[in-house]
């Protein structure tokens, strides 16, 4: 998108009560880069044209017009609604800026107490163990660039010193290497990060070699684990095939199975029993039996049917017999 006239097409940051200080730098760069910071630092009047003006005239004037109410317009759309709301009814940029100026950053002894509450807690920072010295630095940065912005001094050298008191045991080694070859006091931040983020990829290099040495023998546990356990179901396999085979050859075997519902007899399960009830014969087309003990049943049902009949026979002869000899 072309610009128009002196207009830039980046719009600039809104401002919503938060982070003024930071606001305040990207629109004074944002005016300045549209050549509207004159405007605003300076509450210059515009005086009328004299009669017969020249075109240098005319266009000087102008211009000086048109840069006090664009730098006003750019403060106007800086801002958010409810920011605007207050603001809407100053006449100049100068005195929108002086505004915002005194209600979100305050006088000297605001500004004094917000510096020293940052200070403090940049002095209670500690290093995490989960952090990195990358993470670290940039969370002490962040509180000291806080400070910097209420135009308050804060070197790096108070955030080299406080990451060198704060830095967990395992950093040791690097600080004691500093402290040996370097002057402390002189050594940059930029120095000091880097020789703590070497150290961090040497220790992640040995754990991810360390890691990669244990995984054969791991697996190598684990195949002798798999290979016994293997073992073990191969020789109860074996075990309960033999057993199978012993009770195939034995006859007079039982096997594990209960008395039979239908014989009364152990070494069958009831659904394979010769006798059970829904079974039909093929010989003699009668239910209760299978046609493997149809001619044994027969057998014993007609031994059963004749018994009673000879029982009586001889009853009926010895009856007699002791009637004759009565007599």
């Amino acid at each position: 998108m072309e610009s128009n006239g002196n207009l830039s097409p980046i719009a600039p940051i809104i401002f919503d009560r938060e982070n003024y200080e930071i606001w305040a730098i990207r629109m004074e760069a944002h005016l300045d880069a549209l050549d509207l910071w004159e405007a605003v630092v300076e509450d210059y009047d515009v005086p009328p044209l004299p009669g017969n003006p020249t075109m240098a005239q005319i266009k000087n004037h102008n211009g000086r017009r048109t840069r006090k109410s664009k730098a006003k317009a750019c403060l106007f759309v800086a801002v958010s609604n409810t920011i605007f709301t207050r603001i809407m009814t100053l006449k100049t940029a100068k005195e929108i800026w002086e505004y915002l100026k005194k209600e979100y950053t305050g006088d000297e002894r605001v500004r004094g107490m917000k510096s020293l509450n940052l200070i403090r807690e940049f002095e209670l920072q500690k290093m995490k163990e989960s952090e990195t010295a990358k993470e670290y630095a940039e969370r002490l940065l962040d509180i000291a660039n806080k400070v910097r912005l209420l135009k308050v001094s804060f070197d790096d050298s108070r955030i080299v010193q406080k990451i060198l008191v704060t830095v967990p045991e395992k950093y040791e080694a690097s600080i004691t290497t500093l402290e040996n070859t370097r002057d402390l006091s002189e050594i940059t931040l930029v120095e000091l990060l880097n020789a703590l983020r070497a150290q961090e990829q040497r220790r992640s290099m040995r754990q991810e070699g360390f890691v990669e040495g244990a995984l054969p023998v791991k697996h190598q546990n684990t195949k002798k684990f798999d290979k016994g356990k293997n073992f073990q179901k191969a020789a109860s396999s074996g075990e309960h095939s033999a057993g199978n085979q012993n009770r195939k050859g034995d006859g007079n075997s039982k096997g594990n199975y209960p008395p039979c519902k239908h014989y009364g007899k152990l070494g069958h399960p009831p659904i394979k029993c010769w006798r059970r009830p829904d079974a039909k014969c093929k010989k003699c087309n009668q239910l209760g039996h299978e046609a493997i003990i149809c001619t044994k049943i027969y057998r014993n049902k007609k031994q059963e049917a004749d018994a009673p009949v000879a029982d009586q026979d001889e009853g009926d002869q010895i009856f007699v017999a002791s009637c004759f000899s009565a007599k």
